[in-house]
């Protein structure tokens, strides 16, 4: 039986060199240029064919399995954000105001390492292993510019896995829950337009900052009195932005922010209360409003036989892990949804924080970090997974 903790072990300092590699020269979503070829570099040593400029900066590489089966695709993210990082760390960003915040370092460094352990086995694998490192997964809709170039196609993949690194919870810790798992998400933009005046004659002026007020305390009272107590609904103001100095009113503010719900009927309403709620607010204080809103992902949705799998393999892997199972659902979105929309797979969680080392900043902050012991952990129980998979008699 393969040992895969101890392989995963063996190539820590691998997995470490290039997670803090990635860490070091981070790139924004459709600009990952340098990672991309890291990527492929290292792909292409294992004597892989490899596909570049799949979703403008994707890359895509096959193992092919000694007999015939189905087709796992493993997928990891590659992007950054826009931070200024604040850790202090050795291997800290070299890009100002650009860092690694959520752990995507971490997921490309995991799954080259996880080619290397399944490119070693390939002997007793049964099927196909599409390797995808997608880019721009933090709101520019990187998965399903790779599905529009065809990732899930030649060869069609039948299941599909992914993880996320998880400083919510320390290391240690696994979360893999079946059905909904992560929120769909909304971005919208709403225009609050007025007549800008004098700051000392409002009565001449149509207030825009006033309407806004009014329209951000009004959208609250969606979630708490239009959705059922038993769902989730979020809708959160995240910026506003009006007004130039102290003394001039503006003639518009503009605000942004997100919406998240799990049911597609508790979506369907909040969207329109979403809107009737703007444009009456605004509308009865004099202004006219402009709503831009699209979505960001649908809700994440794990197949329950292929997580059955992954938690089975977690088990025998890790004894000892905190292993959760059911129950364990975040407002926050992710990319994988559109995948895992078209594919029955599995997304799930590895705790990574350390709070005795002061690794436990939360995901998007400026001092974001993971305790690096997490690497082979997660190298070990994706590649394991993905064996057990294809050597199953689990069937698309």
């Amino acid at each position: 039986m393969t040992d895969w903790i101890s392989e995963a072990n063996a190539l820590f300092e691998y997995t470490q060199s290039l997670r803090r590699d990635f860490h070091m020269h981070p790139e924004l979503g459709f600009q990952e240029m340098r990672t991309a070829g890291i990527v492929a570099r290292e792909l292409s040593k294992l004597g892989l064919e490899v596909t570049t400029g799949i979703g403008q900066t994707g890359v895509v590489a096959l193992i092919e399995g000694a007999r015939p089966g189905p087709v796992l695709m493993l997928r990891a993210d590659m992007d950054a954000l826009p931070i200024l990082e604040e850790t202090g760390a050795p291997y800290a960003s070299q890009t100002p105001g650009v860092m690694h915040a959520c752990g995507h370092d971490g997921h490309t460094a995991i799954l080259l390492t996880v080619a290397r352990l399944l490119h070693s086995h390939r002997d007793k694998l049964a099927g196909t292993v599409k390797l995808v490192f997608q880019p721009a997964e933090e709101g520019l809709g990187g998965a399903s510019r790779m599905i529009e170039d065809g990732v899930l196609e030649n060869p069609k993949v039948d299941f599909a896995l992914s993880l996320h690194l998880w400083n919510e919870q320390p290391l240690g810790w696994l979360g893999i829950p079946a059905g909904p798992v992560m929120a769909g998400g909304e971005i919208f933009k709403v225009k609050v337009i007025g007549k800008g005046g004098h700051g000392a004659a409002p009565h001449l002026a149509i207030d825009p900052i006033f309407a806004s007020a009014q329209v951000i305390s009004a959208l609250q009272g969606i979630a708490a009195r239009n959705v059922p107590p038993l769902k989730a609904a979020v809708i959160s103001v995240c910026t506003i932005h009006g007004g130039e100095t102290f003394n001039v009113i503006p003639s518009e503010v503009e605000l942004t922010g997100t919406i998240r719900t799990f049911d597609l009927d508790v979506r369907q309403s909040v969207l329109e209360r979403f809107e009737q709620t703007v444009r009456s607010t605004a509308e009865g204080l004099g202004c006219r409003v402009e709503i831009d809103l699209h979505r960001l992902t649908p809700a994440l949705v794990n197949n329950s036989t292929i997580t059955a799998r992954v938690q089975e393999t977690a088990q025998q892997l890790f004894p000892d892990s905190d292993l959760i199972t059911g129950g364990y659902i975040t407002m926050g979105s992710e990319d994988m949804a559109f995948f895992l929309e078209r594919v029955p797979g599995c997304f799930f969680f590895v705790g990574s924080a350390n709070p005795e080392k002061g690794l436990d900043a939360a995901h998007h902050h400026p001092r974001f970090d993971f305790d690096e012991a997490v690497l082979p952990r997660a190298a070990a129980l994706l590649a394991a997974s993905a064996a057990a998979i294809l050597n199953s008699e689990i069937r698309a």
